[in-house]
Parts: structure tokens; C-alpha cells; sequence
């Protein structure tokens, strides 16, 4: 695979978003410094969609009323990921840059692991939230994850307090 990316070869590079500042500033990042990398083809915008089984405590109280609202969720879940695809795969026109847009159900972590894969990613992009090390300790971290994980290299993004980010 490393001969054929230094020959040139079609490159699949995709970046992982969420509603996140640290997600807008990793795709704008790639679109600033990847720009005449991601050439060949199309740049994959990815995002997941959170299953909604948050929601089956308060669920179950609903008794027959439960399958309706689970669906409803999902299809919440749904719309947002996909507006959320549309308006990057729209800054992406807006700065030359074919996208196309992937989304699926399931832990992001383990989402974004397997679309790599699915899709024959060649790099991995996410920006990193900065959740300090507790936080991380305790909730885990999704760019960590990647890193352990990817079946690709990945390009963890961090947003520099220089630009505005509060430690």
C-alpha cells in the first residue's frame, strides 16, 4: 500500500465530525493544509449517530407508547447527523473540495473504526476535544480510541491556544 500512495495513487482521506467546535476546526484544518492532497478523490465526511438506547428508562415508562418514541429519537438522530453532513459537505464546495458524506448507528468509537475500514481509508482526521485527563480517564477518549484502533494512520487535530482555546 505505501508504494502505491508514493506513486500517487488515489488517496481516501476521512474526517470524523461531530457538533463540536474541535470538529469544525479539524475539517477547516484539512481544507486549509490537505487541500492539494485530497485531489484524486473525494475527501469522506463522517459522522455517527448515537443509538438511542439513552433513552429506554424513560421509555419503558411509556409503555405501548415506547417503540414510537425510540423511532422518533433515531429519526432525530438522523436528521442531525445528516444536516450536520450537509452543512461540511457544503464548506467543502465552498473551498474547491469534492466531499462525500458517510453516517452510521453506533458508539462513534467503534463507528469510525469500522467505516476506516469499510471505506479504505487511508488517513483518519478528528480534531481532539481537550477533555483534560480526568474526564478522558473516566469517559475515554474518541481520538484515543482511533490511535489504539484505525486500520490506518491517524491525524489527531488540536486546536492551538494561540486560536482561542481556553486550557
Amino acid at each position: 500500500m505505501g508504494e502505491a500512495i508514493a506513486r500517487g495513487a488515489e488517496k481516501r482521506v476521512m474526517v470524523a465530525i461531530d457538533e463540536s467546535e474541535c470538529s469544525h476546526y479539524a475539517l477547516m484544518w484539512v481544507l486549509d493544509n490537505l487541500k492539494d492532497s485530497i485531489t484524486k478523490s473525494p475527501l469522506i465526511i463522517f459522522t455517527a449517530q448515537t443509538p438511542s438506547a439513552g433513552n429506554v428508562i424513560f421509555s419503558a415508562s411509556l409503555g405501548s407508547a415506547r417503540q414510537e418514541f425510540v423511532n422518533s429519537s433515531q429519526e432525530n438522530h438522523r436528521k442531525f447527523a445528516l444536516g450536520l453532513l450537509e452543512k461540511a459537505k457544503e464548506i467543502c464546495a465552498n473551498h474547491g473540495v469534492n466531499a462525500e458524506t458517510v453516517t452510521e448507528v453506533g458508539d462513534p468509537k467503534a463507528a469510525i473504526c469500522d467505516a476506516v475500514q469499510k471505506h479504505n481509508i487511508n488517513l483518519l482526521i478528528l480534531g481532539e476535544r481537550g477533555l483534560g485527563k480526568i474526564k478522558r480517564a473516566i469517559l475515554g477518549s474518541v481520538s484515543n480510541y482511533c490511535v489504539q484502533n484505525a486500520k490506518c494512520p491517524v491525524l489527531v487535530v488540536k486546536k492551538s491556544q494561540a486560536e482561542g482555546e481556553v486550557a
